[in-house]
């Protein structure tokens, strides 16, 4: 089994360029944590996403993510969710953003994340809403791997934490954070390998499998099929994609 950080160790480097954080997205999230003072960024990758106006710890299992932080970021520890080296309640909140899927035990890691913080911050995509997004018509492999498989849905959140909120986080059409929803109105950019390099279900895919979806894609926006199709997505300005900020506390 590929661990998390074996993961990033792979497809990591360069991920900071790619995946810088949409401040309209970081806006929702700082409002999420509120008045908390201190904050443990778990699965913390290169730090999209961490507040700049208080305390912050980062956890991150891989050192090629770790390497990628901001010079002026808080600290940052290698080491995995499901084994916080941190005393109970050492932060006001915890906060986890695109990472749930790709822990090995979530339970887990979410136990841990009580144990440190009273509060949960949370932002993740509900399966069920990611199988409705055309690209996985165009990479259907993806929902086949290991990450997408285990992901965690909403109501497997409120098993296992007090949520709180559950807020939906629509993805602009200018999203300048490129994750896997990101370019949703602008689909030539899912035939840049740099893009999907950056999309860890995307770049998880064999070459093969990769190259084939991609020229899927590709064949289909050349004659307009694609637009045809879903050419009105590109006069929206957002548009919910089943990402989901799950608050506790």
């Amino acid at each position: 089994m590929i661990t998390p950080d074996q993961v990033y160790e792979n497809i990591g480097v360069g991920y900071a360029a790619a995946r810088r954080p949409d401040p309209r997205i970081h806006q929702l999230i700082v409002d999420a944590l509120a008045d908390a003072n201190s904050v443990l960024n778990v699965g913390a990758g290169a730090g999209n996403y961490e507040p700049t106006d208080r305390r912050v710890v980062a956890v991150e299992p891989s050192s090629a993510m770790i390497a990628q932080r901001d010079t002026g970021a808080g600290p940052a520890v290698q080491g995995v969710a499901e084994a916080l080296p941190f005393r109970d309640g050492t932060f006001d909140a915890t906060l986890a953003t695109f990472t749930l899927h790709h822990w090995t035990e979530i339970a887990v890691g979410l136990r841990e994340m009580r144990r440190v913080a009273d509060r949960q911050v949370v932002l993740l995509f509900e399966p069920a809403e990611s199988m409705k997004f055309w690209l996985v018509e165009y990479f259907p492999e993806c929902m086949s791997l290991p990450t997408e498989i285990g992901a965690p849905s909403v109501d497997y959140m409120r098993e296992h934490l007090a949520v709180q909120t559950v807020t939906p986080v629509p993805v602009p059409v200018d999203c300048v954070d490129g994750f896997a929803g990101a370019y949703w109105g602008r689909p030539e950019a899912y035939l840049e390998p740099a893009v999907r390099a950056s999309i860890s279900s995307l770049a998880l895919l064999s070459p093969a499998d990769a190259e084939r979806g991609a020229q899927r894609l590709r064949d289909d926006l050349r004659p307009g099929v694609w637009d045809d199709r879903f050419g009105h997505l590109r006069g929206l300005s957002e548009l919910d994609l089943g990402y989901r900020l799950v608050v506790t506390g």
